[in-house]
């Protein structure tokens, strides 16, 4: 019964019999194989990028 809803419920089933955190141990593979880095990970790269963006920004001015 490959490939059909049935058979993937069978899977499931076999796959937390023989271990009960089957499926939380792949999620955690997966969140520690993550590579965004990026400004989460570097606040002073974000501001150096939102200041160059504010000096070229092509809004007008607001009047005080």
């Amino acid at each position: 019964m490959a490939g059909t809803k049935a058979g993937g419920l069978k899977a499931a089933q076999k796959n937390l019999a023989k271990d009960p955190n089957f499926y939380a141990k792949i999620g955690a593979k997966g969140g520690r194989n993550g590579n965004t880095g990026g400004f989460a990970a570097n606040p002073e790269l974000a501001r150096v990028a939102g200041a160059k963006g504010g000096r070229i920004s092509r809004r007008t001015k607001k009047a005080a």
